[in-house]
């Protein structure tokens, strides 16, 4: 199966805005043919964008001890590397052709503190009538040692290490890459701007069946203590038994079902409390705390095995032991743990879910097919802030299916965004929608303060896979 968000040569907004856009062209491209796979490019569902690649990988012999970094000019565009001590920097830059307004590029190696100074240590320029394209699949242009030039033109036997070449967005260096269309961004903004792909951590169901607990203590014998257990994991998850309508020993044989996520670092804290009446705290009585790491998993119906754990009162000061001699009478807790993985641990709304396979990778069914999304762009979005006195939008897009989210890069300052990032997922079940959504981003300063801003939502489109037809393009 497969996607396509928009028409590629951008039709009128005022004709159908919200008309499905029905295409069959003859793309090759990744699909399935009765139970075999076939691929070809990658990016078969965007339009083609060419950048100018530069990979500054180091430098050798240069007539400088202070730390060097490398410049590069191409006409109004200027992108720099980091300082570097030891003449070696592995950075890669992108610039778009459609913004060349210079035939050559000029990459110079400067010294720190000459930002401003028209005055270099070496100098190699590229002519970019010359310069060799390359589009996967073809192998990866390898760096070469190229002779810098001294600002009088003479070769003094400083050398750097350079891979220039023209190509598209399908390259591999592209979402490490520093753009030219985000020469504004500073800091830990850079970090924000680029595309990247999540995949969503594992989800477990934690069950702690809760069955007695023996030789507890209750510091008031005027009264029936009314027993229950408290379960937390992490900050948020807090559970509670029914108190206990047997006394001796109380007992409860209740379920506490927590959701937890690989790779299991948090702990499960049980509580024993006594409910005081009349009063809005209950006292607590004994208290322990289990690595998740050490349950067992279980993904069928087989039987889990019980065991007894000792409490520690809860008065200790530390649950981890603080050099003092363990009490040699303790109560003790009665449980039965497991990791469920038999079940889909449901994290979405049950109307648009995208995924029902079950925690197990093991109990998974072939998948069905693959859906393959190419986000194109958005058109006539509003402004989500201002800066200088005029609107502003700096989009991105988020699309969400099973467990991989991807998000592509920031479109800085425009209201008609283009991505043409193209993602594909494998898809298991036809009954599931896929999740978009378009947002502005409010990270672009890197200070601490944008930080803590969250990102506006624009807009947001679900699409129900079971509405589209296998082999075809929307």
């Amino acid at each position: 199966m497969r996607l396509k968000m928009q028409q590629a040569n951008y039709p009128n907004p005022q004709d159908d805005d919200f008309a499905l856009k029905d295409m069959n062209p003859q793309f090759g491209g990744r699909g399935w043919m009765g139970n075999k796979r076939y691929t070809t490019s990658t990016h078969d569902l965007v339009e083609q964008m060419f950048y100018l690649y530069v990979r500054v990988v180091k430098a050798k012999n240069l007539a400088s001890v202070e730390p060097c970094y490398v410049e590069l000019k191409l006409w109004n565009y200027i992108g720099k590397t980091r300082d570097a001590n030891n003449q070696e920097w592995s950075q890669v830059f992108a610039f778009s052709r459609d913004v060349l307004k210079s035939s050559i590029l000029e990459v110079l190696v400067k010294e720190k503190g000459m930002e401003k100074s028209p005055n270099y240590v070496g100098k190699v320029e590229f002519d970019l009538n010359e310069i060799p394209t390359r589009v996967p699949p073809n192998s990866p242009l390898a760096p070469q040692w190229y002779n810098l030039k001294d600002p009088y033109g003479e070769l003094w036997g400083g050398i750097i290490m350079l891979a220039v070449w023209m190509g598209t967005q399908a390259d591999e260096a592209f979402s490490e890459a520093w753009h030219s269309d985000a020469a504004q961004v500073n800091g830990e903004g850079v970090v924000s701007v680029r595309s990247k792909v999540y995949v969503s951590p594992k989800l477990w169901y934690l069950r702690v069946r809760v069955i007695e607990v023996q030789d507890i203590i209750v510091k008031s014998r005027n009264r029936v203590p009314q027993l229950r257990v408290k379960g937390q994991v992490g900050n948020l998850q807090v559970l509670r038994t029914t108190i206990s309508r047997v006394e001796n020993p109380p007992t409860w044989n209740e379920d506490l079902v927590f959701v937890v996520a690989e790779p299991f670092e948090e702990e499960l804290v049980l509580t024993i409390e006594d409910q005081i009446s009349g009063t809005m705290k209950d006292e607590a009585l004994g208290i322990i705390a289990l690595p998740l790491s050490t349950f067992e998993k279980r993904i069928d119906h087989r039987p889990v095995q019980s065991r007894w754990f000792n409490l520690k009162h809860f008065d200790c000061e530390s649950l981890e032991g603080d050099g003092k001699k363990e009490p040699k009478f303790s109560a003790k807790v009665h449980l039965r743990i497991c990791l469920e993985g038999g079940y889909h641990v449901l994290d979405e709304s049950t109307m648009y879910v995208s995924d029902q396979r079950p925690t197990a990778r093991q109990l998974w069914n072939p998948p069905v097919g693959i859906l393959e999304v190419g986000i194109l762009g958005a058109q006539k979005l509003l402004p989500m802030k201002m800066e200088d006195g005029r609107g502003r939008t700096d989009a991105y897009c988020v699309a969400r299916y099973g467990q991989k989210w991807v998000r592509t890069r920031t479109n800085l300052d425009t209201f008609n965004p283009r991505w043409n990032e193209q993602y594909t997922w494998e898809v298991y079940d036809p009954c599931t929608v896929i999740t978009l959504g378009v947002f502005d981003n409010c990270h672009l300063g890197g200070t601490g303060k944008a930080t803590a801003v969250r990102d506006s939502r624009i807009g947001k489109v679900r699409i129900r896979l079971s509405t589209l037809e296998s082999h075809r393009i929307y």
